[in-house]
């Protein structure tokens, strides 16, 4: 009887032992003990290049992570694929990076096109398609998509806080809008209109669309100008933000100039427009520019400096797109010190949506990320700002959600 007694005995202690180990690690393609392996998508080349840099900061930051010893002592290694910003590319790549690399998240792909291209993919393979590098309204659905999750303050809020900034201090303003025919520029669009309300229809006078493939806009902006409009809304990625604010200028026309965030770089656009070009101009913002004066001589920009020097040597200290990449790769370490041993990728949104008033280093004072089960929108406060000529101005108080 006895021998029988010892396998029986050997089987029990497995099956008792089991519980306990899989409560210890728990984990999807992608994780193990020794890493989280991350997929990201980034134009790198294309009509949206600009935004290269942020991928390049992001990669820089798990660097630094990984050699202060990683996340619960896992290592987070990123694939990075270039889509142009061609949403047929950006399917391939998201294809190729959950069925062949076998990440175990996709994080901070990039542009409201793209990643609608590949969102319900992501959705029907249950793989994260985490802190979307796009500030549209849509990512914000956790019934109907809950394996997306948007970042950024969303584009409809941004737009009505300019909407509103003009109702107040122009309110007989003639307006006319520049925008990127998709939905990204459509989404700006609409939030702009609905927050001058009824309004809008006497108040935007010109509304000019352009298409990504277009080389320029200058004939759009002439058409804008021709219109009378003493109010500008420019709806644009960095290329065309850049060329809108120099044609505006050189041909005289001196509208007050709203520029929507995701193109209020001073290196990757203000400069290449000229900076005297780029006075005035009014946008938003939520994280700290390495060129105001206000955070010049901060800790959290001279630990920002540092890291630059140190990991991403050749990223521009001027241009806040490398501020972003830093900020939003702080937000995903967070997520997975949250999900300790439990590295699946049920648990990943799981903590993703259960972030409290994390305040990373770079954001603004006053804004702090916050998510829950019904909520997938993280930061929902700006605060806007000015060009003076060489930085930004900020002023008034934090808006938002």
């Amino acid at each position: 009887m006895k021998l029988k007694l010892v396998p029986i005995a050997a089987l029990m202690a497995a099956v008792l032992a089991s519980p306990s180990a899989m409560a210890q690690k728990k984990y999807d393609p992608g994780a193990s003990d020794k890493e989280v392996l991350v997929g990201h998508i980034n134009p790198y080349s294309g009509p949206a290049s600009a935004y290269g840099t942020i991928g390049r900061a992001i990669a820089a930051y798990f660097k630094k992570v990984n050699e202060e010893g990683g996340v619960n002592g896992r290592q987070i290694n990123m694939i990075t694929y270039d889509d142009s910003y061609s949403p047929p590319k950006t399917v391939e790549m998201a294809r190729k990076l959950v069925e062949q690399d076998k990440v175990l998240l996709v994080f901070q792909p990039l542009g409201t096109p793209p990643n609608s291209a590949i969102q319900k993919y992501m959705n029907a393979k249950k793989v994260p398609q985490l802190f979307v590098a796009t500030g549209a309204t849509k990512w914000n659905d956790p019934k109907g998509f809950p394996w997306t999750m948007g970042w950024q303050p969303n584009y409809q809020t941004e737009a009505k806080i300019y909407a509103a900034h003009i109702l107040k201090t122009k309110p007989n303003a003639k307006i006319a809008v520049l925008y990127q025919n998709d939905d990204y520029g459509k989404d700006y669009l609409k939030g702009f209109l609905d927050g001058l309300g009824a309004k809008a229809k006497t108040m935007v006078v010109k509304q000019v669309s352009y298409e990504v493939t277009d080389p320029t806009v200058d004939s759009q902006v002439l058409q804008l100008q021709a219109s009378g409009a003493d109010t500008f809304f420019n709806i644009t990625t960095p290329k065309f933000a850049a060329q809108a604010i120099r044609k505006a200028y050189d041909s005289g026309w001196k509208p007050v100039h709203y520029l929507n965030n995701v193109s209020a770089q001073i290196g990757s656009v203000l400069k290449p427009a000229g900076l005297d070009k780029s006075v005035g101009i009014i946008t938003t913002q939520y994280l700290m520019d390495p060129d105001d004066k206000d955070w010049k001589e901060s800790k959290a920009i001279k630990d920002w400096v540092a890291f630059m020097q140190k990991y991403y040597p050749d990223g521009n200290l001027h241009d806040v797109s490398n501020v972003y990449g830093y900020t939003v790769a702080q937000s995903l370490v967070q997520v997975i010190k949250q999900c300790g041993n439990d590295l699946t990728r049920a648990n990943v949104m799981k903590q993703a949506a259960s972030l409290k008033n994390l305040q990373t280093a770079t954001l603004l004072p006053g804004v702090k990320i916050n998510t829950s089960a019904t909520d997938f929108a993280p930061i929902e406060s700006v605060q806007l700002q000015k060009f003076d000529g060489t930085t930004w101005e900020r002023f008034g108080e934090i808006m938002g959600n």
